[in-house]
């Protein structure tokens, strides 16, 4: 098992950072991001009429003694949406140095930091050609430790099938919340559909796009033999200036198109090349404000 190195200085400033997200969801109180459902919370949202069965202790007196009508005081909840990290473990994620797998571990692992401290409930979900066994984490800072013996112990490896993994995973979890999903995204079937079909579902997706320097700008040259990470297909290329451009310019418009099914629901998108410090990733585009 390899480690997970995350020094206690990172996590220091960790703790300065929040999980954002654009939707409100119905959840429980005891989160960190305001919400537009009103319910039980600190900061006035807004009044309206008194309905039988309302609770006498939020009515607005003042408004009474002045008006002779009875007013409820509405307040905005904080509530604990439902944060899950999805881990890309797929062969194609051990390419590059560092490796995308363990570099999306340490993404993961600081993720959920941020998510304990905010007392947010995280659910850290590996995924290749399925589902693999999850952990649910929550309750603070205190608990990081098993995130950490967890995302030590996955191991890579099988092909991505990422439409039987959404499908999946909209069928075990149904409550919506802020799904992140940390991948290089590839599969030859293609990750666009099943990911629109997720957003659709009603999830705002944040989807963490992982490359190696390699896998964006090819530093061969000549007559090269690549392999398929996942199928084991090999083929023969005669790589030249004029096909590392035209290589580059094919992945970056991949790159584009899983933005803009990121962005068409209102999502976030990040692209991060391995070769980033890891805090350099989770303080700028991940957590720090990019889009």
């Amino acid at each position: 098992m390899a480690e997970l190195s995350i020094d206690q200085s990172f996590l220091e400033r960790l703790e300065r950072l929040t999980l954002h997200w654009q939707k409100s969801f119905p959840g429980l109180v005891g989160g960190h991001n305001a919400s537009r459902f009103s319910g039980a919370g600190q900061e006035f949202l807004d009044h309206r009429q008194f309905h039988q069965g309302d609770d006498l202790r939020a009515v607005n007196w003042r408004v009474y003694m002045r008006l002779e009508r009875l007013i409820l005081k509405l307040f905005q909840v904080e509530p604990r949406v439902p944060v899950r990290i999805l881990i890309d473990v797929s062969d194609s994620m051990t390419t590059g140095e560092p490796s995308k797998f363990d570099y999306a571990r340490k993404l993961a692992g600081a993720m959920t930091y941020v998510g304990l401290v905010r007392l947010e409930s995280v659910l850290l979900q590996p995924f290749a050609n399925q589902l693999l066994d999850p952990l649910q984490c929550g309750g603070g800072r205190h608990r990081f430790r098993p995130c950490v013996d967890f995302l030590e112990g996955i191991k890579a490896g099988g092909k991505t099938d990422f439409m039987g993994c959404v499908k999946r995973f909209i069928a075990e979890y149904p409550q919506r919340g802020l799904v992140i999903v940390i991948s290089d995204f590839l599969d030859d079937q293609g990750c666009e559909k099943p990911l629109q079909y997720l957003a659709d579902f009603g999830h705002e997706v944040f989807l963490v796009h992982l490359w190696a320097d390699e896998d964006r700008v090819p530093p061969y040259k000549g007559e090269i033999e690549i392999e398929d990470a996942e199928t084991g297909e090999v083929q023969k290329l005669n790589f030249d200036a004029e096909a590392q451009e035209a290589y580059t310019a094919s992945f970056d418009a991949y790159a584009r198109g899983v933005r803009e099914v990121a962005q068409r629901k209102g999502g976030k998108y990040a692209g991060v090349a391995t070769s980033t410090p890891v805090e350099q990733a989770v303080f700028g585009p991940l957590l720090g404000g990019g889009r």
